[in-house]
């Protein structure tokens, strides 16, 4: 797959990147993004929710009265999960969400939503960015000559390692994300509208392909 690279006014520079076929040109496989999308949200949970059982909520032990004679119903203590402020029956308790997912499994699902982004031409590599400070309004004219709304659509930006300064400039617009290329994940990938990639993190895919071939 080639694109061209542009630069941070949104022209070509003449200059083109091959992407390797076997990570952006396979078939996706949608029920492997679908459960490497789910292990990620299952992870993002918590799980500290948590009632008071009857042993638990504040209240006498003693019985309100006694079993048999005064023509009610039978009665143990106040802290009877049908009595207001007894106990919960059935509640949630702590517990973990977190699902096992392969290894092997998670690059599946990886590879197959680069290969759906490649697909619905959602990919831009942009030479490499670089600020001199952090400003905003300066990162949102650059995605703006990429032809990139950022008031309606979402924006992974990938870098190939940790910028500060891009990304003091770009963690006040909402739409707009950024992540380094070893931490990125196939919800980042699915969850954004537009991939964009900057030269150096695109060439680390060509860089790795030749290893593998070599």
């Amino acid at each position: 797959m080639q694109l061209d690279i542009l630069n941070i006014e949104g022209k070509k520079t003449g200059r083109t990147i091959e992407l390797p076929e076997e990570i952006f040109g396979v078939e996706p496989n949608n029920h492997v993004i679908y459960l490497a999308v789910k292990q990620y949200l299952a992870a993002q949970r918590q799980g500290t929710h948590k009632v008071k059982t009857r042993a638990e909520v504040k209240g006498a032990s003693r019985k309100l009265h006694k079993q048999k004679g005064t023509g009610g119903s039978r009665k143990g203590n106040i802290r009877n999960p049908l009595y207001k402020g007894g106990g919960t029956i059935f509640g949630p308790k702590p517990h973990r969400y977190d699902i096992k997912l392969n290894r092997k499994v998670k690059d599946v699902a990886k590879i197959s939503a680069l290969s759906t982004k490649a697909k619905e031409n959602s990919i831009i590599i942009v030479e490499d960015i670089n600020l001199s400070a952090p400003k905003t309004k300066q990162f949102q004219s650059i995605l703006g000559n990429l032809n990139i709304n950022v008031a309606g659509k979402k924006t992974l930006v990938v870098l190939p390692e940790y910028n500060d300064n891009v990304y003091l400039s770009l963690r006040n617009i909402p739409t707009v994300d950024s992540t380094v290329l070893s931490d990125v994940n196939t919800y980042d990938i699915m969850n954004s509208n537009f991939l964009v990639f900057t030269e150096s993190a695109a060439k680390i895919f060509t860089e790795e392909a030749d290893v593998v071939e070599g």
